[in-house]
């Protein structure tokens, strides 16, 4: 006798739709669906972060994660979908400094930075590095400082637009060091660098993801980094404070945010699955890459460092000028 003789009719078809129901239940689970939304364009530095471990997150969550470029406003347009979404896991958003720094400079933004989100994940930090053509025969941070004070708002920045962390980096330098520089908006650190590489702007505060690219470019001088200390990936750049204004300090944190009401469970399984991907060598070695100081941390420490980030940012946006609208 076989084990099929062995069921009744009745028995094999029940058999039968418990199989397909556990079919399509595994082919729901795999066919998931998280999104990162980066809120600028292409080559802005959320944008690198997020490619350099979605596929690796992916298999740690079993689901299909992709990047999605949502830029627009400073950023406020990519962020505002991501605010209006589901509150359920599937919908990202790999945010950076501009996020604090845009609810102060902005009057009206379509969310509150702080109570439309949830901080998931710390992913690192990065600089900024400034830079000007090399045609302009400027080899020193000092040098370009004079001219700028010699030529008052004849000197102009790019930035990857208004809010951006770029944009804030430079207008504090002019703060700070006392001269007038006019602001060229863009919609990406990369056009912001094409427009200095054509010449046609005579400066660019850029992230250390895009300026690591030229240290070694003859069409483009690297006069200073904008952290506290060197830069591991640029050592022999100096600092915007050793190079002649004191006190200047800027760099920015990396993370994932995900829509207030996010289920703390979900928060922390997606956390615990970037520790595990931000552990790995071959991620770290993508990162140290494109000059991001990778790190970590727990849920908790990571709200506080936004909590923290806010307040820091408002007091950065003062320094700069206060609102630009």
């Amino acid at each position: 006798m076989t084990v099929a003789m062995i069921f009744s009719p009745l028995a094999r078809r029940s058999l039968l739709a418990a199989a397909v129901a556990v079919s399509f239940a595994s082919a729901a689970q795999a066919e998931r669906l998280i999104r990162i939304v980066v809120p600028f364009g292409a080559g802005a530095t959320q944008d690198t972060v997020a490619r350099t471990f979605s596929n690796e997150l992916g298999q740690a969550l079993g689901a299909t994660v992709v990047v999605e470029n949502r830029a627009g406003a400073g950023g406020s347009v990519g962020t505002s979908q991501v605010a209006k979404a589901a509150p359920d896991g599937n919908t990202l958003v790999l945010a950076a400094a501009s996020h604090n720094l845009a609810s102060h400079l902005y009057a009206k933004l379509p969310y509150d930075a702080q109570k439309d989100f949830v901080g998931v994940s710390f992913l690192g930090r990065t600089g900024y590095v400034v830079g000007v053509p090399a045609s302009s025969g400027i080899s020193s941070l000092a040098a370009l400082l004079q001219r700028a004070k010699a030529q008052p708002g004849q000197f102009n920045y790019a930035s990857a637009g208004n809010g951006s962390a770029s944009h804030l980096a430079s207008a504090l330098l002019a703060a700070q060091s006392g001269v007038q520089l006019q602001h060229i908006p863009m919609k990406s650190t990369g056009d912001a660098t094409t427009e200095l590489l054509a010449g046609r702007v005579q400066l660019v505060t850029g992230a250390t993801i895009g300026m690591l690219a030229f240290q070694h470019d003859p069409r483009i001088k690297l006069l200073a980094y904008s952290g506290q200390q060197r830069s591991r990936f640029l050592p022999d750049v100096p600092t915007v404070a050793e190079a002649g204004v004191p006190g200047y300090a800027f760099d920015s944190w990396l993370g994932l945010l995900a829509p207030a009401g996010t289920p703390a469970a979900e928060v922390e399984r997606i956390n615990a699955a970037v520790r595990k991907v931000l552990a790995e060598p071959v991620v770290q070695e993508r990162l140290a890459r494109v000059g991001v100081e990778a790190g970590t941390l727990p849920v908790p420490a990571f709200q506080q460092l936004l909590k923290d980030d806010w307040v820091a940012a408002g007091q950065i946006v003062k320094a700069a000028g206060g609102r630009i609208e």
